[in-house]
């Protein structure tokens, strides 16, 4: 007897949650997710927490999505995509013109970007970068901070020719000799340059942090809008991102491998050379994945003013929160 009260009992409880719905029943929350470039180990957290489940388990849905002729903040600031990834310079520029979007978690703690140029001319630092052709890609940023590594090294700017090259593969340019340097983030292009047998020398912008602060790049953003009125979904994702981009901390190796699955194109031997540099700047010194520090922003806005990039400061609690995170 007592037996069959306890089927009724575990039949009843079955039932019940039959009718009310188990989570991994409930429908999912569609969210559309662009990235700055295409699928490289800075994004790695993100494939992570697609393949391993977290997306779904917080209740999403999500679309990873690449740039087309629209950039990740004006994408998000209209709508067009939930979230994004972008740069601590060019939200800074975006915030300047009234351009809605926010920093919700930074993906690298510090900036892993350097000047590359061919080995064989011997750039050691900005002191050398005179004479020298310089591949720009076109944001404003670009020339006031070459400017300021080159004055600060003692040496003059005028004598460093701008060629614009746009999107072009910069690593090929420099091989081709139609270029000199450019600019690069080494976690991937540098790693990318050994393995295509492309000989350069890095100048990281990390031995140069006396003369232009530290900053974050890249950072994951929303908007404003997002913010406000679905910041259960903001919530949500870094939950998931965080256990992404935390597993690659911990696991670089297999990290690499889900990311080698999710964008079977990429080079394994790259992918998991950069895997193992970079998994080390996601954490960093920081108590938890993402944290931003208000110094930094405002550091970087003082830069940009004291540099004319920017005619007045940009309100940087306005651009980022770590409200969300985990």
């Amino acid at each position: 007897m007592k037996r069959l009260s306890l089927v009724i009992v575990l039949l009843t409880i079955a039932l019940i949650a039959t009718a009310c719905g188990s989570p991994a029943d409930e429908e999912l929350t569609p969210v559309t997710f662009m990235l700055d470039w295409v699928p490289n180990t800075n994004h790695t957290g993100i494939f992570v927490a697609e393949a391993k489940g977290y997306f779904e388990e917080a209740g999403l849905a999500v679309n990873i999505i690449q740039p087309g002729e629209v950039y990740p903040e004006a994408a998000v600031a209209s709508g067009a995509a939930d979230f994004g990834i972008t740069f601590q310079e060019s939200l800074t520029l975006a915030r300047a013109k009234e351009v809605t979007v926010v920093s919700i978690a930074a993906v690298l703690q510090h900036n892993t970007s350097g000047f590359a140029s061919a080995a064989h001319l011997n750039v050691t630092s900005p002191a050398d970068f005179e004479g020298l052709r310089y591949g720009a890609w076109g944001s404003p940023f670009e020339e006031p901070t070459l400017e300021v590594l080159m004055k600060c090294a003692g040496s003059d700017f005028s004598q460093l020719e701008i060629v614009n090259t746009g999107w072009s593969d910069p690593l090929a340019l420099i091989a081709e000799n139609q270029i000199d340097m450019a600019w690069i983030f080494y976690g991937w292009q540098g790693f990318q340059a050994r393995q295509q047998g492309v000989d350069i020398n890095v100048v990281m912008m990390e031995d140069w942090f006396d003369c232009i602060p530290d900053y974050y790049t890249p950072v994951v953003i929303a908007s404003e809008d997002t913010i406000a009125n679905r910041p259960e979904v903001v919530r949500a994702l870094l939950k998931a991102l965080s256990r992404g981009y935390t597993f690659a901390v911990d696991n670089p190796g297999k990290a690499a491998d889900i990311l080698l699955a999710a964008v079977p194109e990429l080079d394994a031997e790259l992918v998991k050379a950069s895997q193992d540099w970079l998994s080390k700047y996601y954490k960093a010194e920081a108590p938890r994945w993402g944290e931003q520090k208000e110094s930094v922003w405002q550091d970087y806005t003082d830069f940009m003013v004291e540099r004319d990039i920017l005619s007045a400061p940009i309100s940087v609690s306005d651009a980022f929160t770590n409200e969300f995170l985990p």
